[in-house]
């Protein structure tokens, strides 16, 4: 055999790039390493630490359905333990007072109920005159008369007198308050007051209290103490009504003032109201 007939060695494949084109081998820079060796070589993880546990649980928040139901009714439970203690202290002065004193409110209650149902009783009676009278024009007339009469009283346009009491309130040290003489009329007029006056001073359903301590205003109108309260009513309800637990009798007290109240089968309101025409209302009847 000749030297020309020795067979060539088969030539390794160069390597192509896209297209078929040929691309020369890059040279690497250094062996590669085995992927194990590379993990090996990481180091490993600090352990977590008790707080970091904890936050790691905690957030972010993972609620369950059983979790935002007690939450729920937790929520409603502290409402009602809420309100729960809120009528509790509100009726705190009641359960701190005495038998008899808890009598003698109930038997306000009893009379302010009994004055409702005889008004009402006196309204009906006053139809049934109007519907039965043989002479309803007359009758109308009759009682539009004493209407006027009882609206004369509540307007302070007209005198009254009646039984009542009188209730005088000393203020040597200038401390009662306008807020607590409007609370002593506001307590009269619940017990069923029909005509009051202070001092000089008609007071109706306008009347307004001003001033400061010792320095009282009704209507504009400075008084000086002491103030005398002259009311007409039935006293066996008025004098109960300042003399219940927490009432005016005891605020009065706690501002160092003097009350004294006193009974009489006749009371003389003769401060008068001028009788002012509205501007602009009229009688709808006209």
């Amino acid at each position: 055999m000749s030297a020309d007939d020795t067979p060539e060695e088969p030539k390794p494949e160069e390597s192509k790039g896209a297209g078929g084109s040929e691309r020369p081998e890059e040279p690497s820079g250094k062996p590669e390493e085995p992927v194990g060796a590379a993990r090996e070589a990481e180091p490993p993880l600090p352990p977590l630490t008790g707080r970091q546990r904890l936050l790691h649980a905690l957030w972010p928040p993972r609620f369950t359905r059983a979790q935002l139901t007690m939450a729920v009714l937790l929520c409603v439970l502290g409402l009602a333990l809420a309100i729960q203690v809120r009528s509790n202290s509100e009726s705190s002065v009641l359960r701190g007072a005495r038998q008899e004193d808890l009598v003698r409110i109930l038997d306000e209650l009893d009379n302010r109920t009994k004055r409702l149902d005889d008004e009402k009783r006196r309204l009906e009676d006053q139809r049934t005159e109007l519907e039965s009278s043989s002479n309803q024009a007359a009758e109308a007339r009759k009682q539009t008369a004493q209407k006027e009469q009882q609206l004369g009283v509540l307007a302070g346009t007209v005198a009254a007198q009646g039984p009542g009491i009188v209730l005088t309130v000393s203020d040597s040290k200038g401390a009662v308050e306008p807020d607590s003489l409007l609370d002593a009329i506001q307590e009269l007029r619940a017990a069923g007051a029909e005509a009051i006056q202070i001092n000089d001073v008609r007071v109706v359903a306008g009347t307004y209290f001003s001033g400061g301590a010792g320095k009282v205003e009704i209507d504009g109108k400075k008084i000086s103490q002491p103030y005398k309260f002259k009311v007409i009513g039935k006293p066996d309800d008025l004098k109960p009504a300042l003399n219940i637990p927490g009432g005016v009798v005891q605020t009065l007290q706690k501002e160092q003032a003097g009350v004294d109240i006193s009974r009489s089968e006749k009371i003389i309101v003769d401060a008068l109201r001028p009788a002012k025409r509205p501007d602009y209302a009229r009688s709808s009847s006209q």
